[in-house]
Order: structure tokens, then C-alpha cells, then sequence
């Protein structure tokens, strides 16, 4: 369908391009009034012209109608922001973003180092699930080791939860907590 809607699309576009320039030709006076209406008119009055044409113009209304009130793409959209369908021969499940998102947002807090988590998950059409964590770390976290064990525990997690393939898990640092000092 998006194929035949493509190609309408480019029709459409050519004939208000086309129409763009005619009025405008008409409008500077370029081109003849009357001119235009004769060869309008001879498009309109032949029997079998007038029906083509009549029938062109009522696709097109219809298509514009489609464009205009329903959009064919919002449903593929919808499920990509939701999260993602998985389908057996028992039936369907969906896990969400949200679901993953807390999913590694507890395998980060059960490290010591970690302070805070914010998680963003994204997935592709192929169900491959990006990770992105930003961390606010404790002074004595060593951040390399810190990131890799982090890495391998998130694939691991969603690998054994979701039986779905992590492609990345993006770590970024934007704090080190600072030591609060006993007050003396």
C-alpha cells in the first residue's frame, strides 16, 4: 500500500505544480485567459475526457480525505514507542520500554559505586535494544571497571528477562558524587 500511495503522492504533486504554473502564467499575463478556458473546456465537454477527468477528481478528493484524517504510518509509530511484540505459537507479548528501562536501572543500583540512574531505551524494527545509561557515581568508584562490569550485567539482564539482543549499552558519567565529610 505505501508503494501505491508514493506514486499518488508524486501524481498529485505534479498536477498542483502544473496547476501552480498556469495560474501564475495567468495571473502575470503571460498566458491568455480565454485561451485557457477554450482548452479547459474541450477537456470538459468530450464525453469520454469529462468521465476521466471526473473520475481522477474523485480519487483524488478520496486520497486527500485519507491523507488528511488518517495517517497509515501512526500504528508501526505507536508499537516502536511502546516497546516491543514478541509472538509464539501460545500468542503475543509485549514489553514495554519502561519495562527494560527499570530493568536496568536495577541492575545499575545494585552496584555500590552507582548514586543515580536515568535509562533511555531504544529499539529497532529488528527488536535489537539500545541502551543508554547516564550515571552520577561515589568518588571511589574505578569508572572503567565500573562501566564494563555494568555493560555485561545490562546484557546479560535483558538477554535472560526478554530474550532480546542488546546491541549497545552506552554508559555516560556526568557526575562524581562528592564524599559528604562528617561534621566534627
Amino acid at each position: 500500500m505505501k508503494f501505491l500511495e508514493k506514486v499518488t503522492l508524486i501524481i498529485y504533486s505534479n498536477i498542483m505544480l502544473i496547476l501552480s504554473i498556469i495560474l501564475c502564467l495567468l495571473v502575470f499575463g503571460w498566458l491568455d485567459m480565454e485561451f485557457m478556458g477554450n482548452i479547459i473546456k474541450g477537456f470538459i465537454v468530450g464525453d469520454l475526457s469529462g468521465k476521466i477527468i471526473l473520475g481522477v477528481s474523485v480519487v483524488f478528493i478520496l486520497l486527500s480525505i485519507k491523507c488528511i484524517f488518517f495517517d497509515s504510518s501512526s500504528k508501526e509509530k505507536i508499537k516502536e514507542k511502546q516497546g516491543v511484540l514478541l509472538e509464539n505459537e501460545a500468542g503475543k507479548l509485549m514489553i514495554s520500554k519502561e519495562t527494560i528501562e527499570n530493568l536496568v536501572n536495577s541492575v545499575a543500583l545494585n552496584f555500590q559505586s552507582a548514586e543515580d540512574v536515568t535509562t533511555r531505551v531504544e529499539l529497532d524494527r529488528e527488536n535489537n535494544v539500545r541502551v543508554y545509561v547516564n550515571l552520577i557515581i561515589s568518588s571511589n568508584a574505578i569508572i572503567k571497571d565500573l562501566s564494563s562490569n555494568l555493560q555485561a550485567k545490562i546484557k546479560e539482564k535483558i538477554k535472560r528477562a526478554t530474550d532480546l539482543e542488546v546491541k549497545e549499552v552506552n554508559i555516560t558519567v556526568k557526575k562524581v558524587a562528592q564524599k559528604e565529610e562528617a561534621a566534627e
